[in-house]
């Protein structure tokens, strides 16, 4: 089994491609075979599977999300970090805090048009840590 934290700074909301990050992390385990498990510490945030091959997709999902779920919302009561508070947590129920991805010969078993995202729900930048396992 290995284990490494990773910090990821966002510059605010948007996507984050931490594909390369998760690969690099995935590395120090020696694992030919099993599952790298991904855990996001915290609930204003996501993990996402997307495609990474054209950025439209990006763009639309977060255009989606945008009209869903609106900043400032006035049936929110929870906004004690801003308008963007109670909207980013829910964004978060709708996606997920965590991912299970297969190890196949050494690398992660992403299909070919599948990147691994770091999705920020708050507009301002943060610092996010995620909890990669593997075994």
């Amino acid at each position: 089994m290995h284990q490494q934290i990773l910090t990821v700074g966002t510059p605010g909301r948007g996507l984050h491609d931490i594909t390369r990050s998760v690969s690099e992390a995935l590395r120090g385990s020696d694992l030919r075979t099993g599952l790298c498990h991904l855990f996001l510490q915290h609930t204003s945030a996501s993990l996402v599977i997307q495609e990474n091959a054209d950025p439209d997709v990006l763009t639309d999902l977060q255009m989606w999300f945008e009209s869903a779920v609106t900043d400032g919302d006035p049936r929110f009561l929870h906004t004690d970090e801003g308008v963007d508070d109670m909207s980013a947590h829910i964004r978060t129920a709708l996606t997920s805090s965590s991912l299970t991805i297969p190890i196949v010969d050494g690398r992660l078993g992403l299909g070919i048009w599948q990147g691994i995202y770091l999705y920020e729900h708050r507009t301002s930048p943060k610092q996010r840590r995620v909890v990669v396992t593997a075994f």
